[in-house]
């Protein structure tokens, strides 16, 4: 089966029919990127109009004919060919002596010309003749498939030049994490989709903590930046210690893709709120209030008259008002982290785009920091003269780039520490019953859990587990479960600082770890530079050298190689690292505000995910003991969250989730699950029989009747 991959092409047409013919073709497979990759050469990008990359056939290089004059498609196939080669001979995992073990195949498409002369040299093809032509291409190797999927999608440059780790014991958690992160270096088809799928409008893409989200949006600047070099393109988030890892990130995506350093004057990697003062300054609200003329004002400005809460909803709100004209200026903004943002932001930066208006904002709502949820996009966006939605998310159509993109596969976190953080967030566990739940039930099945037992239905007992897709085995397997994740009750919070001195020194010492796997955080914001101090102190004194994230570094840069990190909540958003400790964990069991108990609970689960391995949250006192309880009933449920789903009633007292799925939405999901329920109804009384369906919804409907069920308690 062929998955096709919209990028960006001033190819529309031939490019449509091409991605046609190769998806109606079962015994195909692979994936066609439209528009994808660009190739860096010593003159520039060089753009490939159509790529197949198959696991049978290797590499499929097509030149597409928009129209009825045919190029001269020798030379262009020639110089396709040459460019990917020399790409290709760059990386030695494609290479076995001087021989290339991809085989590169080229072919030109032109669907509109009904004759073609025929050319066995140069394969010139059109609607008649192209899966005949492709099926009789030579055969690839399939175990040189991942390798080569690595290097197309411009990630092989991210493994190198990582700090090389003295591993001498191949049982030792540094060999472990050395072996994890390696076979994670890929991205899936999810994350690939992402990044190359370029919507002429506001495009949302929503995954868990560990999807690659922050990933995904670097690569995705660097390839609309090569793709289109004359583009003014913005990235911004809410975690300043982010810019400098947009910054690396973009700089090796750009010199994969156009072989030359990023022209930052096209690309602003820009804080969201920004003050005067230079360009480390700066920030997409510093800027739009400079540019339409309206007033600034500073964190210490807003927090006084609107409180810490709200400072930043009213300062934007203020410069929204305030603009007489909109003034256009960037031709793409991406958003990352966008949970954390009041909706007038995104408002903000759709104001600040010129047409089409491509904004991409990616976010978890699981990791919002603050109090709220943000809304369907007709809420955020409003409403045209004549009463109609200026932004509406349209459902996925054949040949038309995804506007709504859900990444459901966890990469960083293993089934237990997820499943964990997810039980606390939510408080499936938790004595007094839930803190929070999605407002709309299939969202716990787009973040990758199924119901093992019972439904998801109002008042009903179900069982929820994660998928073996949306939670890699191979994550979970280098250690026991035991040593994954790990819940230590203290007495005091010096006894607290002992024990983490003690296992940061282990972990340097016997275990092969490198400072930099390590990260230290506290939960409370204003607590953490004391709540540190006496750890920081200990380690210094035992030669072991440690960071404050943002204070004993500069604010855009959250770790310092050779340095151990410590950390408050909001700057250790975006990162991560092998071992994480949480340490005064009792501070997220509760708060004196009901309505503040899911933001506490938020922390937690932010701070448990940071983990690309291990984790041991740590705490003081009668809280932990009952933080502790609740782990310990997920862990006695082998890591599933079971639980009386509540009512509609019961949800009103809660904190929801993911409000932002429109009316539209909304309607088309009910629907789905109607038509379904309508054709078994159908088939159980006799009013139809399968003969009555489709061929292709029936093949559909036995393949998913294959598949494995689901476990039964």
């Amino acid at each position: 089966m062929i998955n096709t991959v919209w990028g960006s092409t001033d190819k529309p047409v031939s490019s449509t029919r091409l991605a046609e013919l190769l998806s109606e073709e079962p015994d195909l497979e692979g994936t066609l990127y439209i528009g994808y990759p660009i190739i860096g050469t010593p003159e520039g990008s060089f753009p490939i109009d159509a790529l197949l990359v198959s696991p049978t056939k290797g590499l499929v290089l097509f030149s597409v004919v928009e129209g009825r004059t045919l190029p001269d498609y020798a030379e262009a196939q020639d110089e396709g060919f040459n460019k990917m080669q020399a790409k290709l001979l760059q990386h030695q995992t494609l290479i076995r002596k001087r021989k290339l073990l991809v085989g590169i195949h080229t072919v030109t498409f032109a669907p509109a010309i009904a004759k073609l002369d025929a050319d066995e040299e140069y394969l010139l093809c059109n609607a008649d003749n192209l899966v005949s032509a492709i099926e009789e291409l030579e055969d690839f190797d399939p175990a040189v498939f991942p390798s080569l999927v690595s290097v197309i999608q411009a990630i092989s440059t991210l493994r190198r030049g990582r700090k090389k780790r003295d591993l001498r014991d191949q049982n030792s958690r540094g060999t472990k994490i050395k072996t994890l992160e390696d076979s994670i270096a890929n991205l899936d088809s999810q994350q690939s989709a992402a990044v190359v799928e370029t919507y002429e409008g506001v495009q949302r893409i929503r995954g868990l903590a560990g999807c690659g989200k922050t990933i995904v949006l670097a690569l995705k600047v660097a390839y609309l930046h090569a793709r289109h070099p004359d583009w003014f393109i913005a990235v911004t988030f809410n975690t300043r210690s982010l810019k400098k890892q947009f910054e690396n990130l973009i700089t090796t995506f750009v010199l994969e893709q156009a072989n030359e350093e990023p022209d930052w004057d096209k690309i602003r990697i820009l804080n969201a709120w920004g003050a005067p003062g230079g360009s480390n300054r700066t920030g997409i609200y510093y800027e739009f209030c400079r540019d339409h003329g309206v007033e600034y004002l500073d964190f210490g400005t807003a927090k006084n008259r609107f409180g810490s809460d709200k400072a930043f909803e009213e300062a934007c709100d203020i410069a929204l008002q305030g603009a007489k004209q909109f003034v256009p200026k960037y031709d793409a903004v991406l958003v990352d982290e966008a949970q954390d943002f009041a909706p007038n932001f995104l408002l903000l930066c759709y104001e600040y785009l010129k047409d089409p208006k491509r904004l991409v904002y990616a976010y978890d709502e699981l990791q919002n920091l603050g109090n709220r949820s943000l809304p369907p996009v007709e809420e955020i966006f409003g409403k045209n003269t004549d009463g109609t939605a200026r932004v509406v998310i349209h459902p996925p159509e054949p040949g038309k780039p995804k506007q709504d993109i859900i990444l459901d596969t966890c990469y960083r976190n293993s089934r237990p520490v997820l499943s964990t953080a997810h039980a606390l967030g939510f408080g499936v566990y938790r004595a007094e019953g839930l803190v929070q739940i999605f407002e709309n039930k299939n969202l716990w099945f787009d973040i990758g859990y199924q119901e093992d037992n019972g439904e998801i239905e109002d008042g009903e007992i179900v069982t929820l587990t994660r998928t073996p897709k949306s939670s890699p085995e191979f994550l979970e397997k280098h250690s026991p479960v035991e040593d994954l994740i790990q819940f230590e009750v203290f007495d005091t919070p010096e006894a607290q600082t002992a024990w983490l001195v003690a296992e940061i020194k282990r972990n340097l010492t016997e275990d092969e770890l490198i400072p930099d796997d390590i990260v230290v955080i506290n939960p409370d914001p204003l607590k953490t530079k004391d709540a540190v101090g006496e750890a920081r102190r200990t380690l210094m004194q035992m030669g072991i050298n440690s960071n404050l994230a943002g204070v004993t570094t500069i604010a855009d840069v959250f770790t310092e190689p050779g340095t151990v990190t410590f950390t408050g909540i909001f700057r250790a958003k975006g990162n991560e690292a092998a071992m994480v400790y949480v340490i005064n964990a009792q501070d997220c069991f509760g708060a004196l505000s009901p309505r503040h108990v899911a933001r506490v609970r938020n922390r937690l689960f932010t701070a448990i995910t940071r983990s690309k391995a291990w984790v041991r949250v740590l705490g003081v006192g009668k809280s932990m003991s009952a933080l502790k309880a609740e782990f310990e009933k997920v862990k006695t449920e082998n890591f599933a969250l079971h639980f009386r789903y509540p009512t509609e009633n019961e949800r009103k007292t809660m904190t929801t989730v993911n409000r932002d799925m429109s009316k539209a939405e909304q309607d088309r999901s009910a629907k789905r699950r109607n038509n379904f329920a309508d054709i078994i109804a159908s088939l159980d009384s006799g009013d139809s029989f399968i003969e009555d369906y489709p061929a292709s919804l029936v093949k559909k409907l036995l393949a998913h009747a294959k598949k494995p069920k689901r476990r039964q308690k």
